[in-house]
């Protein structure tokens, strides 16, 4: 899509785009741009700055504000040069520059390059939602569990924005919270059903799918930031959990959290061995265990806090 007020340089673009091979959409204005966008597959969007109206940075916010979900690469197309209006362009967004008068291979040359990075990102998407995809898989082969790492996943992003973390920090935890059992995968159906006591080789077994899922998360690059999650998600507060013993603040917060989550879920749900519990009775139990050496004690007690005010707002847990 380019988006120029004046028509000259718009028809300019249009035959540089057109003899490329490109199919461009046109607009004359940001309003009849985002009318285009409303209604088309654009993949990427190339626009003049200085418009009447909105103007350039402002149209290129919304963009990327309506894209959340998909990577929509966008050109500022400027006649300015100076640092604060890059830096206002980078704020509002924008992937790359082009100073009028451009020249055109310059020009092509930077779409080309930011529509393989889209590609890159598609790919990325696709195979986060394989990822996504098993874990679902995961649990609907067990009754007891099934829905657990979504509701998880959720819970991750309702104590997130309790916590106040930014809207981003939020998205990443309730990643991990959907994916902080997906080690779970390599792990024997028989184990994970059975409704007795574990051997200490079936516990033992079970203990290995933290590790199991960080190595099943770590070749996707997007998935990174949330491997301490999985991966130190059973550690404890005193030191004795698993896999690597770590207490206190050595433990990742995203995994402390996690912790706390995991185990307040479990409580609430059917499991092959007991029954589940009442929301008040879990977060009695973990009020009055919140010292025992599972948790983080201040974390917990700040997760009981939003609990408590959920359920005064009638809240139900499902």
């Amino acid at each position: 899509m380019a988006v120029d007020d004046l028509q000259p340089n718009l028809e300019l673009m249009e035959a540089v785009f057109e003899k490329a091979g490109f199919q461009v959409y046109s607009a004359l204005n940001a309003d009849a741009a985002l009318d285009i966008y409303a209604k088309e597959r654009i993949d990427i969007a190339v626009l003049d700055v200085m418009m009447p109206g909105m103007n350039g940075f402002e149209l290129c916010r919304r963009l990327k504000h309506f894209s959340e979900k998909e990577f929509i690469p966008v050109v500022l197309v400027t006649a300015l040069n100076d640092r604060k209006s890059r830096i206002t362009g980078l704020e509002a967004g924008a992937d790359d520059f082009i100073t009028k008068p451009f020249n055109t291979q310059e020009l092509l040359a930077k779409i080309r390059s930011l529509l393989k990075l889209k590609e890159l990102h598609e790919q990325l998407d696709h195979s986060e939602n394989i990822i996504f995809s098993l874990v679902l898989t995961l649990e609907a082969r067990d009754h007891y569990t099934k829905g657990h790492s979504t509701r998880v996943g959720d819970l991750s992003s309702e104590f997130g924005a309790f916590l106040g973390f930014p809207s981003r920090d939020q998205a990443v935890l309730k990643k991990a919270g959907v994916l902080h059992d997906i080690g779970k995968m390599a792990l024997s159906e028989a184990i994970l059903k059975k409704p007795s006591g574990l051997t200490c080789e079936e516990a033992e077994e079970i203990r290995r799918h933290p590790t199991l899922g960080e190595d099943i998360c770590k070749p996707l690059k997007s998935l990174r930031e949330i491997l301490p999650g999985i991966r130190h998600h059973h550690e404890r507060w005193d030191g004795l959990g698993f896999p690597d013993n770590l207490s206190g603040n050595s433990i990742p917060l995203m995994a402390r959290i996690l912790s706390i989550l995991d185990a307040f879920d479990a409580m609430v749900s059917i499991r092959p061995y007991r029954g589940k519990r009442s929301m008040d009775d879990a977060i009695s139990i973990m009020e009055n265990e919140r010292l025992s050496g599972q948790w983080d004690p201040e974390l917990t007690d700040i997760f009981i806090r939003m609990m408590r005010v959920m359920a005064k707002g009638n809240y139900s847990y499902a």
